[in-house]
Formats: structure tokens, C-alpha cells, sequence
């Protein structure tokens, strides 16, 4: 569907806010209504259509035309407000304060305004050639043994024993549950097994079972938590009545060439050669998202970035609801990570505040790099980004560009890219030096200078 037509005028306000007017064009107004109409039309009987099959004209004059342009408007003006934010080229930031204008009569346009918080601007200082530490990439021999333990974990085959069961056995059992002598939903299993010391189980269950064996019957007391995640057990005390039917232990191979061979390779050798390799790549990868990250810190250290408290309290809200978002379709609700976290959600919007400044900033300061250099992805560019993200969509590249054209975001994927290519600009022309060079740099400082000045102000690249 292609995005609606909006045209918008720009007004800067104080504190990086701007007020956005909008006009939505009479025959954008008429085409809602149209569509409006159909949908209403859909339930609509009217002599001489078949049931449903009324056009927008005959429903329009049935209906009324106001009553169908409020419809229109509801349904609408979120399309038009997205449009009104592209056409504008503007970046915001926050909840928008929204006011209509008048409904329009026929062959009006339809207007309205957006106030709401736009990306800071930045003042470039130094940017390119900066000095930042950057570590060397390791690959520890303890990380290659951990590997190679980890793998003998998974190797590693449970067997049967005759002895008291300690920390690290499985207790195989059956148990049922009561509260004040009653059985409880829940409370009763059967063939259970249970790792000692693994804290799946509630608090003290699994201490209880230390030194049990085989055909031991013990009844295990304990007290659900206050916060247990079912509120009718929370804070109550229970007994179990447990059969252990089997200890076992977990038998583990031994760190051999058969090790080696049960996971592809010929020698022992050969597989930690393989580990020191994928570790190390990793650890590439690692260091150069730090280098990145760091250059980029250090050209906002050198950069003027004003950023008003409101806009960081803003951008603070967006990312706690991003998380919540992103949580819940994981099955996990809003109410329930404020429960696990042990804070309201004003404290953490408030904890996020120096992250969603720093992100700010950050993105002001790749906004002016662009601009500087005058930065502008390729076609190839586009369609070899939209190659990446095509397969998620399920689609091709060319489709997916289509798309986002006939949505209208296309501007805004470019200007990510842009930004994109950025900091890959900044990240090239940087010059690494070691963590220690980095540490001792900024531990510089003049006679008079300020407290809390940054020390990396004290030098200038290349110096």
C-alpha cells in the first residue's frame, strides 16, 4: 500500500523540540472516506445491492458524510502522522502532543500539528585520525580447556550408583506435595530428575536430598519464597513426601584423541587447534565492536552535543518500552520483569537515563559526520543491505526495496545506512594504540584545569 501524500512545514522550539504542520490533500481526505464507507458498506443493506455490496457514493449519502470522515480520521491518522514525520525529515524523539485542526468539508484539506522531541544537533570537534586503545585479541589457553571440559560435559553419560548422593548426582524420585496436610496442585510428580546443587527446585529441596539413596523415603519441609512465581503457594510452608528410585553420576570421558574423533576431528591436537581458532575469531570480532564503539565515544568527547534532560527522560521511556516489547514475545509480560527485576518502572527509566544520553549523542554525532562528509549510501549499497534482511522477510531484495518504497521508509533506511557508513569512516581513519598507551593518556592533566574535565580533552590526536 503506498504511503499516503502529506505536505509539512518545519518550526524549531526550544530544547530540541519542533512543532510539525501538516496538510493531508482533499483527495487523500476523500479516498479515507472511500474507504471508510466500503467498510461500513460491508453491513449495510440497501434496496437494489446485493447485502454488503453498497458503493461508497450510495453509503456515503446513506450514512452521512461526517459521521464516515470521523471514521476516516481514526483510522487514518496514524498513516498520515508517519507520513507527516518522513515528509518532515525529522528524527524523533518521545510520545508526540497531536492537535487537529477543524474537520474539513468537502474538498478541504485536512489539517493538524505534532509537537514531539527531535535527535540533538552536534558540533563536530576532531573526528577523524583519533587515537583509541584497542586490546589484542587472545585466546587464552584456560578458554581452549574450558571448551574442551564443556564438551566432555556433553559427552559425559549418567550411570547408575550405589552410594549417597551429593552435590553434581542426579536423584531420580517420586514425590507428592501437601500444605497443612493437603495435596496441591502441581505438587506431585513421578520419575523426576533432579541435578544436587543445580537450583531448579525450590530452596532447600535439594540440600535435603544430599546423602540420600535408592528406596530412601525422607520427607522434605520447605517454605516457598515470598515472590514464588504462583501466588497461592507464595510464602507457604510444605512437606513432600519423596521416594528416590535411583542416584546416578555423570561418567566423563576422558580428554583423549577419541574425545577428539566422537566430535569430527582426528587428534586431540586437532580439536583444540580448531577451539583456539573459533576463539579467537570471536574475539576479533569482539575487539573491533569495542574499537568501533570507543572511536565513536571519543569523537562525541570532542564534540559540542546539547541534549535537554526532557529528551533523555524521553528516549530513557522508548527503550524500557522497546524491552518490554521485545520481552513479551517471549512469553514474558511487563508486570512480570518489574516483578522479577524488584523495581517500578519509574526507577528503571530513571537508571536508563545515562545509557539513552549516551545513545543521543552518539547519534547526533554520526547525524553531523554525514552531513560533514557528505555521506550517502549507493544504490548497490541499499540493495546489498536489503540482501541481509530480505531472508527474515521472505522475500528478495528487490521486492523488499519496493516495498519500502511504496511505504515511504525508504529515507529512513538510507539515512541508517548513512549512518552506517559513518561510523565505518571514523573507524578506518582511527589510529589504535595499545590499552596501556590509552590508560596513561588519560591520566594527563594541567595545572588549573577544572575538576570532572575530561582527561582525553588534554591531547589532540597524533600528538
Amino acid at each position: 500500500m503506498a504511503a499516503p501524500t502529506v505536505s509539512t512545514s518545519v518550526t524549531e522550539l526550544p530544547e530540541s523540540r519542533v512543532r510539525v504542520d501538516a496538510e493531508v490533500p482533499p483527495e487523500e481526505v476523500e479516498k479515507s472516506i472511500a474507504q471508510a464507507a466500503r467498510a461500513v458498506g460491508r453491513n449495510m443493506r440497501v434496496p437494489g445491492f446485493r447485502a454488503g455490496k453498497a458503493p461508497p457514493p450510495v453509503v456515503i449519502k446513506r450514512v452521512g458524510r461526517d459521521a464516515l470522515l470521523d471514521e476516516a480520521v481514526r483510522d487514518s491518522i496514524g498513516a498520515w502522522y508517519s507520513a507527516a514525520i518522513d515528509s518532515a525529515a525529522i528524527v524523533p524523539v518521545g510520545e508526540p502532543e497531536l492537535d487537529m485542526g477543524e474537520l474539513p468539508g468537502q474538498g478541504q484539506p485536512l489539517t493538524f500539528s505534532i509537537e514531539i522531541g527531535v535527535r540533538p544537533r552536534a558540533e563536530l570537534g576532531e573526528y577523524k585520525g583519533l587515537e583509541v586503545g584497542k586490546r589484542e585479541p587472545v585466546a587464552s589457553d584456560e578458554q581452549v580447556e574450558q571448551e574442551v571440559e564443556a564438551l566432555r560435559e556433553r559427552a559425559g553419560r549418567l550411570e547408575t550408583i550405589d552410594r549417597a548422593a551429593k552435590t553434581g548426582d542426579f536423584v531420580v524420585m517420586d514425590y507428592v506435595g501437601t500444605i497443612d496436610g493437603e495435596p496441591f496442585a502441581g505438587g506431585e510428580g513421578r520419575d523426576q530428575m533432579v541435578e544436587l546443587g543445580s537450583g531448579r527446585l525450590v530452596p532447600g529441596f535439594e540440600q535435603q536430598l544430599a546423602g540420600t539413596k535408592a528406596g530412601d523415603e525422607p520427607t522434605i519441609s520447605v517454605d516457598f519464597p515470598d515472590d514464588y512465581g504462583a501466588e497461592d503457594l507464595a510464602g507457604k510452608h510444605a512437606e513432600f513426601a519423596v521416594t528416590v528410585k535411583e542416584v546416578k553420576a555423570k561418567e566423563l570421558p576422558p580428554v583423549d584423541d577419541e574425545l577428539a574423533t566422537e566430535a569430527g576431528f582426528d587428534t586431540l591436537d586437532e580439536l583444540r587447534d580448531d577451539i583456539r581458532e573459533r576463539i579467537s575469531e570471536a574475539e576479533r570480532q569482539r575487539v573491533d565492536a569495542e574499537f568501533r564503539e570507543a572511536v565513536l565515544d571519543s569523537a562525541v568527547a570532542n564534540a559540542n552535543v546539547d541534549v535537554p534532560e526532557a529528551l533523555v527522560a524521553a528516549r530513557s521511556r522508548e527503550l524500557f518500552d522497546q524491552m518490554t516489547h521485545s520481552l513479551s514475545h517471549q512469553g514474558i509480560s511487563k508486570e512480570m520483569y518489574l516483578q522479577i527485576s524488584g523495581r517500578s518502572e519509574d526507577e528503571i527509566v530513571e537508571e536508563g537515563k545515562a545509557d539513552a544520553e549516551r545513545q543521543l549523542k552518539r547519534e547526533a554525532v554520526l547525524a553531523a559526520v554525514v552531513d560533514a562528509e557528505g555521506i550517502e549510501p549507493t544504490d548497490d549499497e541499499v540493495l546489498e543491505a536489503l540482501e541481509k534482511a530480505a531472508p527474515t522477510e521472505r522475500t528478495s531484495a528487490k521486492k523488499l526495496l519496493e516495498r519500502m518504497k511504496s511505504a515511504g521508509r525508504l529515507d529512513a533506511f538510507k539515512a541508517e545506512l548513512a549512518q552506517r557508513k559513518a561510523l565505518d569512516l571514523l573507524a578506518d581513519v582511527a589510529k589504535p594504540i595499545s590499552v596501556e598507551q590509552a590508560q596513561a593518556r588519560d591520566k594527563l592533566w594541567t595545572p588549573g584545569a577544572e575538576a570532572g574535565e575530561r582527561p582525553s580533552q588534554l591531547w589532540t590526536p597524533g600528538s
